[in-house]
């Protein structure tokens, strides 16, 4: 990342060749070095030196697929024509490196933009009849490349959450249903959990003690359980913030004890950023659930 900063790309393209085999470590790679990669004109460089390179296939389309989605939320007249050359870019990027599902995974991204699912693509019928039609293909084309990608399913998760929220609890509980024992997908209800106590008034979630409810107790409990029988760093931070925050949350102390001391140093914004009674107040919320849970104190409320 430092390199990418001062706008050297040889050692990112020597880790994503050496990447190549692990398509879930290559998709968490790719999605951090464009953040980084989309702040620098380094990719003119390195286009410039080595067009071919499949990494930086990649990289650029990741980087187009974040210009087109921030364009598309600040309504930016230039949205539509970004959401375009990004869509061409994950086409080619598939046909350039057909084994990786990242131009996969960022046409799911893009499909969140076409709310009215007019695109033949977003309008498949899902094998499951819960569920409505969607870009079931799209997920089809990034899980026949790496079976249980987490972005591909955190991706789908957020397009229900825009296009039709109904179907994200139906989407989630048929993940669910299929998810590997210690799989990082067992915090995906997590997910839910959060975005229903975002979307509820505060004031009811608070009083009602949401977390102590169900599903939300029982979704914690078990997102616990598969966590417990995982691979050591099979989960990424994120999701081990989620669980933290609802084992926290639903008063169970002991087993957010151990997931705080897994984390160690390490935290996300989120969940904090948006539980707490501000963006401000997330650190001090952090805090102070991991203070109660060490402490075995059953107060928590958020």
């Amino acid at each position: 990342m430092d390199d990418l900063r001062a706008g050297r790309w040889l050692s990112t393209q020597r880790l994503l060749a050496a990447t190549a085999q692990n398509a879930g470590l290559r998709t968490s790679r790719t999605q951090v070095l464009a953040l980084v990669a989309a702040r620098s004109t380094v990719l003119t460089d390195w286009a410039r030196e080595d067009p071919d390179d499949p990494g930086l296939a990649i990289v650029r389309t990741r980087v187009m697929v974040e210009h087109a989605l921030a364009a598309a939320e600040a309504g930016s007249p230039e949205a539509e024509r970004l959401e375009q050359e990004a869509r061409e870019s994950c086409q080619a990027a598939a046909q350039a490196v057909r084994s990786d599902p990242v131009p996969w995974v960022c046409l799911i991204a893009l499909a969140a933009l076409d709310r009215a699912r007019q695109r033949p693509e977003h309008q498949q019928r899902s094998s499951d009849p819960m569920l409505p039609p969607g870009p079931w293909g799209l997920l089809d084309e990034a899980l026949r490349r790496d079976p249980g990608n987490r972005e591909a399913h955190h991706r789908m998760l957020r397009y229900w959450h825009q296009v039709y929220r109904p179907a994200a609890a139906d989407f989630v509980n048929v993940v669910m249903s299929m998810a590997p024992a210690g799989s990082p997908l067992s915090a995906l209800p997590l997910y839910l959990s959060v975005d229903y106590y975002r979307n509820e008034p505060r004031r009811n979630a608070v009083v009602l003690r949401q977390w102590l409810r169900e599903p939300h107790f029982s979704r914690a409990q078990r997102a616990y359980e598969g966590w417990s029988v995982a691979e050591p760093g099979a989960w990424p931070v994120v999701d081990l913030s989620y669980l933290a925050h609802a084992l926290w949350a639903s008063a169970q102390m002991a087993a957010a004890v151990e997931v705080f001391s897994a984390l160690g140093q390490f935290a996300s914004k989120a969940p904090w950023t948006h539980v707490a009674d501000s963006p401000e107040k997330a650190e001090a919320l952090l805090l102070i659930a991991r203070e109660q849970a060490l402490a075995g104190r059953a107060t928590a409320l958020a």
